[in-house]
């Protein structure tokens, strides 16, 4: 059996958001799940990212605005995103928890889930937005790369588009960013003919999905969209932005995964790092706000990168077919798997 960890610290609840969709109760409940579940991943306490590392993805003008808003009581990045007194050490913490993943897998463990909060992938490098404060899997990434790690393919199944993590990597053909995403949904971007800039031009792969779309059509996208174009990039290493609002119960979603989706998702996931980079593959928590299905499904990933991948039938969605006829056009020019 593979070693999986978890990565995990207490400050991750002083980020205080009180009725907020994304609060600290979400992390109890998986942490609860977990320990009922009869799995025993590896348990990893981080250490805080220093505002070296965090820099390399955010404005140092950035760092210094979340700090002071904290230190001055909290306020808001924007509409939907809260700062609280501790909110600058919980997202330091939450970046510093991707990193200890990624240095986990590098070890060691055979994969690593970090759950942390707040979430990252809307942030951008001069603002956050989308309940994201810093981008955590960018943090994540960037750091692979100074271990000495070439090529990181990011894999983004959070129901809303990473628009913070295509903003950053959107020229960077050494980051291959895959997300799937309902569309149109907030941030109301992640179109399919959205492929990236100058040397990333086909290095950002989106998937907008119609509303509903469940496991089959999941699947047989990343069957048929992500697997052969990671079998042609050769990650060194495999990071996903995990959100789970995309489950079917979720209340924010409006898509139709069931839990055992959400395991079948991370099987090729892993199943990816096994055939190519030694099985290296890491998942940092996005979005999920209903709290019994977001425990159930991390439950699943976690399962999955153990080795217990549920078997889900995949029959073929219409729907989600034609979805994925428009991005092997988008995508034609760059990949050779589609020629």
């Amino acid at each position: 059996m593979t070693r999986t960890a978890i990565v995990y610290h207490p400050t991750y609840l002083r980020h205080e958001t009180r009725d907020h969709p994304e609060r600290k109760e979400r992390l109890l409940a998986i942490m609860e799940a977990i320990a009922s579940s009869g799995i025993e991943p590896v348990r990893i306490t981080p250490d805080a990212a220093t505002v070296d590392q965090v820099a390399k993805i955010h404005s140092q003008r950035y760092i210094e605005q979340v700090r002071t808003t904290a230190d001055r009581g909290g306020g808001y990045l924007d509409l939907d995103t809260v700062v609280s007194k501790d909110s600058y050490d919980a997202a330091m913490m939450a970046a510093g928890g991707t990193i200890a993943a990624t240095e986990a897998v590098l070890g060691d463990v055979d994969s690593a889930f970090a759950l942390v909060r707040p979430p990252g992938h809307h942030a951008m490098p001069h603002r956050g937005m989308g309940f994201c404060i810093f981008n955590n899997v960018a943090v994540a990434a960037k750091y692979a790369q100074s271990r000495g790690l070439k090529r990181v393919l990011i894999v983004d199944w959070d129901v809303h588009h990473g628009n913070g993590t295509e903003a950053v990597f959107y020229d960077d053909p050494s980051i291959l960013y895959f997300s799937t995403h309902l569309y149109p949904h907030y941030p109301g971007t992640g179109r399919a003919s959205d492929v990236g800039e100058d040397d990333g031009k086909g290095y950002t792969v989106n998937v907008p999905l119609p509303q509903g779309t469940g496991d089959d059509g999941y699947l047989m996208v990343f069957r048929e969209v992500l697997v052969p174009i990671a079998m042609e990039f050769k990650p060194d290493i495999v990071m996903i932005s995990s959100g789970h609002d995309a489950h079917k119960g979720d209340p924010l979603g409006g898509m139709g995964i069931t839990t055992p989706g959400f395991g079948a998702m991370a099987g090729v996931a892993k199943e990816i790092a096994d055939g190519l980079c030694d099985g290296k593959v890491i998942a940092t928590l996005e979005g999920g706000y209903r709290l019994d299905t977001l425990s159930a499904s991390v439950v699943a990933v976690l399962k999955a990168f153990s080795g217990d991948v549920p078997k889900v039938k995949v029959t073929e969605d219409i729907r989600t077919a034609r979805r994925i006829e428009e991005v092997k056009a988008a995508q034609k020019p760059y990949w050779r798997c589609f020629s």
